[in-house]
């Protein structure tokens, strides 16, 4: 009898599919961030290996972030996006992207993740009112309480960003006694009743401030 040592070699056949272990992640930007800010994405997973294995990613057009791939030490591929054009929130809060992940099979095999980016509001925006003047003409004998006019600012900003007040601003005393400034909704009512023979018009000056820094 004499022994023989036999080696087996079993070939890999593209009988795996990249997969990520997500069909769908959110990632959180700020809207004022710099182009060429990365954001690191999850990467996939195959189980053959060589040239059935994972060789490469895509992303789906977009005009605001590029793809780029980096190598690890045990050759895993790690997907990473790239920004590249500025962010408007007010425009653009949500971007949605396909990230794909191929083989290098025959034929080729692939899997994809939905992206979903989330642009965070930046205090970009300054409150806006409607008309840069307003003029009310009312009797001398209203009541005192009565509400004269209602102000409206906008400002596209969302939460803290958003949120405004009014404010009377170098107002001298006499507006102050006489006048009332709601700061949340920006109505102007009487504190006192009116005299047209004491004063025909009242000249004031009103701000609106939203919450951020």
């Amino acid at each position: 009898m004499k022994m023989y040592g036999v080696e087996i070699e079993i070939i890999d056949i593209n009988d795996n599919f990249p997969r990520f272990r997500d069909e769908e992640i959110k990632v959180k930007v700020n809207e004022n961030a710099a182009p060429g800010t990365r954001l690191v994405l999850p990467f996939a997973r195959d189980a053959d290996v060589s040239v059935n294995s994972l060789q490469s990613y895509q992303l789906s057009r977009n005009t605001h972030f590029s793809l780029e791939e980096k190598s690890g030490a045990e050759g895993q591929k790690y997907p990473e996006l790239v920004l590249e054009r500025p962010l408007d929130r007010e425009k653009v809060a949500v971007h949605d992207l396909l990230l794909t992940a191929l083989d290098g099979g025959d034929p080729i095999f692939s899997s994809t993740m939905h992206i979903r980016v989330m642009v965070l509001d930046a205090n970009d925006n300054v409150p806006l009112f409607t008309r840069s003047e307003y003029t009310v003409s009312v009797p001398e004998n209203i009541p005192v309480g009565t509400r004269l006019l209602t102000l409206t600012a906008t400002d596209p900003d969302e939460g803290i960003n958003g949120e405004l007040t009014y404010s009377f601003r170098n107002e001298e005393d006499k507006i102050s006694e006489t006048f009332k400034l709601d700061s949340n909704l920006g109505e102007i009512s009487t504190l006192q009743s009116l005299d047209h023979e004491e004063s025909r018009f009242y000249l004031m000056e009103v701000v609106a401030q939203d919450g951020g820094a």
